[in-house]
């Protein structure tokens, strides 16, 4: 099985609002926040004690950081923390700080059907493209590390709703084994052991997601591999358990690696399809450049490009005083932000100039105001687009779309064994 039941490990007896904290990819310019979580969760047990937030990544003492946080995993193991829930998924229902409800299962993804590169065809991808460099620090975190917990959120394209959906009907008859308030403003999260009748039929409707012919009628993709699962947050996260993984696998029997437990990776498995997981736009500002030569360069560029809709992806620009819309016909990417970010690269490469990624159109504005600014926005990435653009291009280019905002992003709270 590609997803699969684990031995998941939860913690018991303790303060859970101590003990979950936010992805440690979040608040990377604001270490007030984590200086909160460490007030909140000071003198109990808790994840940010065994996980490392990255606005400290790259600073002073990071490896006796990394010693400290593989003390605390061993701690927490041999003094009986954690209940271990054999062979077991979890159903988690997470309330966004817009009170909508995301509902997701807890499992485990086997590596060996995960391939980050670019053009890769395995049933397991990313959705953005991976940055090499931005491995080796998380893999030296992860390398001797007994634990992992995950904040990875993959994506299935359920469009019959068959996999995450049924389990909120059946939840009465599961055990509630957390329901709790996250600290600062993550929501709350509750959580269920799936009952063996209804996990089997969780994984039953995952095997109709692989079916060949299924995907070729969705997707009208005839030779290209069949794509399960896609990496939504945690992209590089992933890719690290993957690199670590191709490391150990070189030391194993085939027997062995079958088995072993850092082939297997803990991720949140959502459906594309909830109604409380938004896709928000990533736009772009460019600093230093000249507005109306750029613009000039991107027509010479794409000779499909003109200022009147011609049926073309829309793409609109601001800079001081002047807005407007571009629309290119024959794109090389199957989204107008991929087309237009093709373009930003090759010419920041020959020109010059710096790139910024931005959330909101007004912000846009505002920045476009000063001279020498020019910004670029794209309308929200439809849901079904997703799986398809990465079926027919690839891993889309960094800093496509958001998952919602940081305070929505997953918080830790289970854990399994990869040592």
């Amino acid at each position: 099985m590609i997803f699969k039941p684990a031995d998941i490990l939860i913690p018991k007896g303790i303060e859970n609002e101590k003990w979950s904290v936010v992805a440690c990819d979040q608040y990377t310019s604001e270490p007030e926040y984590w200086k909160k979580a460490a007030e909140i969760a000071a003198g109990s047990p808790s994840t940010l004690n065994i996980i490392f937030p990255e606005v400290y990544l790259g600073g002073p003492g990071g490896d006796e950081r990394i010693k400290g946080i593989n003390k605390t995993m061993n701690e927490y193991l041999s003094s009986g923390l954690f209940e271990e829930l054999k062979n077991s998924l979890v159903y988690v229902e997470r309330t966004l700080s817009n009170g909508k409800i995301r509902r997701g299962i807890i499992g485990a993804l086997d590596l060996e059907e995960y391939d980050f590169s670019k053009d890769s065809q395995s049933k397991i991808r990313a959705t953005e493209g991976t940055i090499i460099e931005r491995i080796p620090p998380r893999q030296k975190i992860r390398v001797n590390a007994p634990l992992e917990l995950p904040h990875i959120m993959m994506l299935i394209d359920d469009r019959e709703l068959s996999v995450v959906e049924p389990l909120k009907q059946k939840k009465d008859g599961f055990r509630k084994l957390y329901d709790f308030e996250l600290m600062l403003g993550g929501g709350h999260l509750t959580g269920y052991e799936i009952t063996p009748g209804a996990r089997d039929e969780v994984l039953s409707a995952i095997e109709k997601l692989e079916d060949r012919s299924v995907f070729d009628k969705k997707y009208n993709a005839d030779g290209k591999g069949v794509l399960v699962f896609a990496a939504g947050d945690g992209n590089h996260s992933l890719a690290t358990a993957k690199t670590c993984w191709n490391e150990i696998k070189k030391g194993l029997t085939e027997a062995e690696a079958e088995s072993h437990l850092a082939r297997y990776a803990l991720v949140e498995l959502e459906n594309i399809h909830d109604e409380a997981l938004e896709f928000e736009p990533i736009q772009r500002v460019l600093f230093d450049v000249q507005p109306e030569n750029l613009l000039a360069a991107l027509f010479e560029y794409y000779p499909g490009a003109s200022y009147d809709n011609n049926g073309g992806q829309k793409i609109r620009y601001v800079y001081g005083s002047k807005s407007g819309e571009i629309y290119i016909k024959n794109g090389p990417s199957n989204l107008p932000v991929g087309t237009l970010q093709i373009f930003l690269d090759d010419y920041l490469a020959q020109n010059g100039g710096r790139i910024d990624y931005i959330h909101g159109d007004n912000v846009v504005r505002r920045l476009t105001e000063n001279k020498n600014t020019i910004g670029f926005m794209v309308d929200p990435m439809e849901k079904n687009q997703l799986f398809e653009t990465v079926i027919k291009d690839g891993a889309l280019p960094r800093k496509t779309f958001s998952m919602g905002e940081a305070a929505d992003k997953r918080y830790y709270f289970e854990c399994k064994r990869i040592k």
